[in-house]
């Protein structure tokens, strides 16, 4: 029987949890509480207690109960993830926390896999939630009062959470898996590119393409992870440029870290490695002011990377792909990396490409199932797409 996990500190928030299992049950689905709380156990509430969450963690119930706040929210994070995951009848999760209590919560909910669903009431709901959602799918709730006590606000809102987790977890999605999956990574200036490796494809593949934004690629190789997707196009790796220059659309250090894991089948390429992406200009460090910049729209200004950039860019993914022992295909575009990369638009730069695409070569350790290859076309233009198509297809079929 699947049930609704509530997570929340039953020592300041007992009631509350209360309140929303009584809630879910009225929906006429089996419902657990649990008790991550980290001070003073508060008796007959939860259903799994706090001691139990915390033996979870890989040094036991001591490595929790501290003594430290800081430090014991940390461990009981980790716990709560680990408990999570030994679960096997988990119909959906919600919680309910302050500041501290998403932390702890939403890091559990993160690694629970997509489409399962995550609900987290939560009084920091209003503002930047990234490092709460990551590249996960949870649904973030404004309390709107604090989480402290019942009253006519609060059980408004503590109410369509109960309801909306119920709901989601009363109708599932009937998913057809007749094709496999593929994991596409695109931005903008790379729209082209993509959209018609998807027309090739999509009559025998599922395509599922990210925005190359951070959590897009983090999203994608969490897919990939799970083994939700059967191959990556990874078209786009501009994420690479944020993460070693300071923009606001960064990888993790991990960024390839599923491919080496998983070894599924990979094609990738230098899609909008020409370019840093920075919020509104006056947002540009210093050391950036003199560059080539572009305004891709008020919210984003764009900055050309540089030969000694792109030379960092190339040795960077060399060497995470030489991890890689699935079948790999790197492919250069010659032509030009982005749409605004090309002749007579506004970052076209042959030396800084030179110097991505030789260190690429120089790095990239080849071997029968690692190749890389360059191909005298724009990432844009159909031969590429072409190219691309085909590479990942060979690769497919040997996988």
């Amino acid at each position: 029987m699947k049930r609704i996990y509530i997570a929340g500190t039953c020592d300041t928030k007992g009631d509350e949890l209360a309140y929303v299992k009584q809630l879910v049950e009225a929906n006429a689905l089996l419902a657990v509480l649990v008790d991550v709380s980290t001070g003073e156990p508060r008796t007959g509430i939860a259903d799994v207690g706090a001691a139990e969450v915390a033996a979870c963690h890989p040094q036991g119930e001591a490595a929790v109960f501290t003594g430290d706040r800081g430090r014991s929210v940390s461990a009981m994070a980790q716990a709560f993830e680990r408990f999570l995951q030994s679960r096997d009848d988990i119909a959906g999760v919600v919680g309910l926390g302050g500041s501290s209590g998403t932390a702890l919560i939403t890091q559990g909910m993160r690694a629970l896999p997509i489409g399962l669903p995550k609900l987290m009431l939560s009084t920091v709901a209003s503002g930047n939630v990234a490092s709460y959602v990551g590249p996960s799918d949870i649904c973030m709730m404004y309390s709107v009062t604090d989480v402290a006590g019942l009253n006519r606000i609060s059980r408004m809102i503590l109410a369509n959470a109960a309801h909306a987790i119920a709901g989601m977890a009363n109708a599932p999605v009937e998913m057809e898996d007749d094709k496999p999956a593929l994991g596409l990574t695109m931005f903008g200036v790379t729209t082209p590119c993509v959209t018609q490796i998807v027309d090739r494809l999509k009559s025998r593949y599922d395509c599922l393409v990210f925005h190359a934004t951070g959590t897009g690629g983090q999203s994608m190789e969490k897919l990939a992870d799970s083994y939700l997707v059967d191959g990556i196009l990874d078209i786009t790796t501009t994420e690479v440029c944020d993460l070693l220059m300071g923009g606001i659309f960064p990888c993790t250090e991990d960024r390839f870290g599923a491919v080496e894991r998983t070894r599924l089948p990979y094609v990738g390429s230098c899609g909008a490695l020409d370019m840093v992406n920075f919020a509104g200009r006056e947002t540009i460090p210093a050391r950036y002011q003199d560059r080539n910049l572009y305004e891709h729209n008020p919210q984003i200004t764009l900055m050309r990377t540089g030969p000694d950039e792109n030379a960092r860019m190339g040795r960077w993914i060399g060497e995470k792909l030489n991890a890689c022992e699935g079948p790999v295909c790197f492919l250069i575009p010659e032509g030009g990396v982005s749409a605004l990369d090309a002749p007579g638009k506004p970052f076209w730069d042959p030396e800084a490409n030179a110097a991505l695409f030789s260190v690429l070569e120089s790095t990239l350790r080849v071997t029968p199932n690692r190749v890389l290859r360059r191909l005298p076309y724009h990432i844009n233009s159909p031969e590429f797409a072409e190219a691309a198509v085909a590479a990942f297809r060979g690769i497919a079929s040997e996988a």
